[in-house]
């Protein structure tokens, strides 16, 4: 149940980078560094999720 929160919260915060990436690059017009920190982010949680999953069904952890 706490692996499911946690991968849950990890996506949630996925969506949150993803809009705050969109949120930047309205405002700054594409001349800043926001963007590419929020995208990269956004690109790290997400890797970081699916080793996470990988590990959990290799491991046993996650089970349906």
């Amino acid at each position: 149940m706490l692996f499911k929160f946690a991968v849950m919260l990890m996506l949630l915060l996925v969506i949150g980078s993803l809009f705050s990436g969109l949120f930047f690059l309205y405002r700054d017009k594409g001349n800043g560094d926001r963007v590419l920190r929020a995208l990269t982010l956004r690109i790290s949680l997400s890797v970081l999720i699916f080793a996470a999953l990988l590990l959990a069904y290799r491991f046993g952890g996650y089970s349906q």
